[in-house]
C-alpha cells in the first residue's frame, strides 16, 4: 500500500501535499487494499476562513483522509509562508481525472468495475453529470444518480444502475420521478466513490456525519463540480484557469458572489499574521 501523501499546515488546515498524479494513484490503491471508508476536503481560502471561526468544521476537515489544496490562494499564501505545495487540485478537475483513470481501467478488466455515484446539485444536475461523463469515458461503472435531499439523509430522485445507453438512462429517470419515493442513500448498491456537491459547509458536515453509515468506500466533496461539467453553469477558459484566475471570472459573471469573495480579505489577514507570527518564533 503506498503511503499516505504528507500534509501541510496552512493555517491551522492539514493540506495534502502531492502530486494529482500521486493522489491519484493513491485513491485507486486504496480501493484494492484498505478495508475502511474516508473522505476527501478541497480546501480554498473561503473554506479556510469559515474554519478559522468554527473548531468543529476544523476537526470535520482534519479527518478527512485527503485534503486537496484547491485555490490559486491556498497556493500563494503556502509560498509566502515558505511551505510551498506541489501544484493545485480543483475538485472538479480531479473529479473528472477520477473518473477518466476509473472508466480506462474497468475497460482493461484489470480489477472488479468500480462503482461511481453522484450526490447533490440543482434538480437534475447529478443526472446530466452522470451522462455527460458516461459519454466521455464508456467504461465508466454509473450505479448512482440523485439530486435533493433533506435534513435525514433522504434521497428524492433517482438511481442510475448500469445504464450505458443515455436515452434508455432518461426514460428510466423520468418514470422514477414521477413517483418520486423518498429512499435512503443505504438501500442503493455498494458504490466505491461517492462525489457530493451540496456546496460548503453541508457537504464536508454531511460526509462526516454519514461515513461508515452508508455503503460507500470514498467520498468527495466537489462543490459547483456538476454545474461545470454537465455545462449548466460555463467554466473559465482554461487559459484563465491556468493562471488562477477562475474567481474573478465567476465573479464577473455573477457579481452576487462578491460577499462570498469577501472572505478573501480575511484570508490575506490570517496569513500576513501567520508570517509575522513566524517571524517573531
Amino acid at each position: 500500500m503506498k503511503k499516505l501523501p504528507d500534509k501541510i499546515s496552512l493555517l491551522g488546515i492539514d493540506i495534502t501535499n502531492a502530486t494529482e498524479k500521486e493522489i491519484l494513484e493513491y485513491l485507486l490503491e486504496s480501493l484494492r487494499k484498505l478495508k475502511e471508508s474516508y473522505y476527501i476536503v478541497t480546501p480554498n481560502p473561503e473554506i479556510i476562513v469559515y474554519a478559522s471561526k468554527r473548531p468543529h468544521f476544523q476537526t470535520i476537515l482534519h479527518q478527512a483522509r485527503l485534503a486537496l489544496p484547491d485555490g490559486i490562494g491556498v497556493i500563494l499564501a503556502g509560498l509566502f509562508l515558505g511551505q510551498p505545495f506541489q501544484e493545485r487540485i480543483t475538485g472538479a478537475d480531479f473529479m473528472e481525472k477520477i473518473c477518466q483513470r476509473v472508466a480506462t481501467s474497468n475497460i482493461a478488466g484489470e480489477e472488479k468495475p468500480i462503482a461511481i455515484g453522484f450526490l447533490g446539485g440543482r434538480r437534475g444536475v447529478a443526472q446530466k453529470t452522470a451522462e455527460c461523463l458516461m459519454r466521455r469515458y464508456p467504461g465508466l461503472n454509473v450505479v448512482f444518480a440523485a439530486g435533493e435531499w433533506d435534513q435525514e439523509g433522504f434521497i428524492q430522485e433517482t438511481k442510475i444502475l448500469r445504464y450505458k445507453d443515455t436515452k434508455i438512462l432518461r426514460e428510466k429517470i423520468e418514470r422514477t420521478k414521477k413517483s418520486s419515493p423518498n429512499i435512503l442513500v443505504s438501500q442503493y448498491p455498494s458504490i466505491d466513490i461517492l462525489f457530493v456537491a451540496f456546496g460548503f459547509p453541508k457537504q464536508e458536515e454531511w460526509m462526516a456525519e454519514h461515513m461508515g453509515k452508508i455503503p460507500v468506500r470514498i467520498m468527495m466533496g466537489v462543490g459547483g463540480a456538476f454545474d461545470y461539467i454537465s455545462g449548466s453553469v460555463s467554466r473559465a477558459p482554461f487559459f484563465i484557469r491556468l493562471f488562477g484566475f477562475e474567481w474573478l471570472y465567476r465573479l464577473i459573471r455573477e457579481p452576487w458572489r462578491i460577499i462570498r469573495q469577501l472572505s478573501l480579505l480575511s484570508f490575506i489577514v490570517l496569513t500576513i499574521k501567520e508570517f509575522i507570527n513566524l517571524k517573531r518564533r
